[in-house]
Formats: C-alpha cells, sequence, structure tokens
C-alpha cells in the first residue's frame, strides 16, 4: 500500500472513530468497488455529482474512466474530507455541504449532471433525508440519467415504499467480494412508466 493510500485509511479510520454513523465504514471503499459503482461511467455521460467522495476513492475512478475533472461536483460533509479533496482534486468543484441541501445550489452552470454516484451510508440516514437526497440528486440530472449508490447490506438501501412515490426503481448492478466488507452496487432510475409518462419527479 502506498504512503498515500495509508495516510488515507488512517484518516478515514479516526473520522470513523469521531463519527461512526456519518462516516460507516472503518476503512475507505477498495478500488474494486470504484470500478463496479462507476463502470456505467462514460465521459460523453456529461457532468456527474458525486455525494459524499471521502477520501476520493470513486473520484479517482471517475478520472480514470475518462470523466474531466472540472466535470465533477464534489458534496462532501465532513471538513476533513473536504479540504482534503479540494486538495487532490483541484480542478473538481467540491461542496462542502450535507447532501439533503443539492437542490440549494446551482452546478455546472444550470448543465444537468448525466449521474450521480454516492458513497453515502443511506442505511444510517433517516427516510426524510434520503428522501430529500434522491428528490435533489434527480432534480440535477438529466431525465435518462442515474443515480448509483453501493451498499454492505443484502439488499437496496433505499426500499420500495421510498423509491414507489417518487416514481423510481432500482438494480442491482454487481458485487464485489475483493471490498471490505464485501459490497454490492445499485442504479437508482426514474421508472419505465414515469420516463414515458414524465420528464420530472412529482413535486420538482
Amino acid at each position: 500500500m502506498s504512503s498515500q493510500r495509508m495516510a488515507e485509511t488512517l484518516g478515514f479510520f479516526q473520522a470513523w472513530l469521531r463519527s461512526p454513523l456519518r462516516v460507516a465504514a472503518i476503512a475507505p471503499s477498495g478500488r474494486a468497488l470504484a470500478r463496479l459503482i462507476t463502470s456505467e461511467i462514460s465521459p460523453d455521460i456529461g457532468p456527474v455529482i458525486e455525494l459524499g467522495p471521502g477520501t476520493g476513492a470513486f473520484t479517482r475512478a471517475l478520472i480514470a474512466r475518462g470523466v474531466r475533472p472540472a466535470d465533477l461536483a464534489l458534496i462532501e460533509f465532513g471538513s476533513e474530507f473536504a479540504v482534503a479533496l479540494q486538495a487532490r482534486f483541484p480542478a473538481a468543484r467540491t461542496l462542502w455541504m450535507d447532501a439533503a441541501r443539492l437542490d440549494t445550489v446551482e452546478l455546472f452552470g444550470g448543465a444537468p449532471a448525466g449521474a450521480v454516484v454516492s458513497g453515502l451510508p443511506l442505511l444510517s440516514i433517516t427516510p426524510r433525508k434520503v428522501r430529500a437526497i434522491l428528490m435533489g440528486a434527480f432534480g440535477k440530472m438529466r431525465p435518462e440519467g442515474a443515480f448509483y449508490q453501493f451498499t454492505y447490506g443484502p439488499r437496496c438501501p433505499v426500499p420500495p415504499r421510498l423509491l414507489a412515490p417518487l416514481g423510481l426503481e432500482a438494480e442491482r448492478i454487481g458485487g464485489t467480494l475483493a471490498n471490505l466488507p464485501p459490497a454490492a452496487v445499485y442504479r437508482i432510475r426514474r421508472s419505465t412508466v414515469q420516463a414515458r409518462d414524465r420528464s420530472e419527479l412529482p413535486g420538482l
């Protein structure tokens, strides 16, 4: 492990000790999970919003897939992570804020994003806040945009009772045993009926 990765892991663990519910993992996401959660993203998808990037494991994977740093908006609530992200990815836009307030900021000059990649611990977040996060995220995306979320649990961390009223549906795109702990990734999109009948979520 490189000295940078060791420093990131130590910093991540220290952040977990200070706030275990917010961080929700004792180590940064591994490369296998980063590759999986970004596997459907290409440079021509347009701008990408990343929620809860932490130490930047998914950010590096997005850049490796050809996404320009200038086409990245990094939304991070942890001040220690936000400062480090700004230093590591100066061309990206790093915002120190709660992801539930995404609808209050303008990103990419008002141009819609093509995807959202989430490292947020949704299982540790209240349903009301999860709903706000999803509404804010889909309000910033094109109608065909997708929200990618990983989980350590056995099923999608956003249950159907939250997805259905928003006109959304989730599909598991894969899992990896190489991550610690093992993780799965879900793609959340507007439902096929929703996408055909309307281009916006209810209430947006």
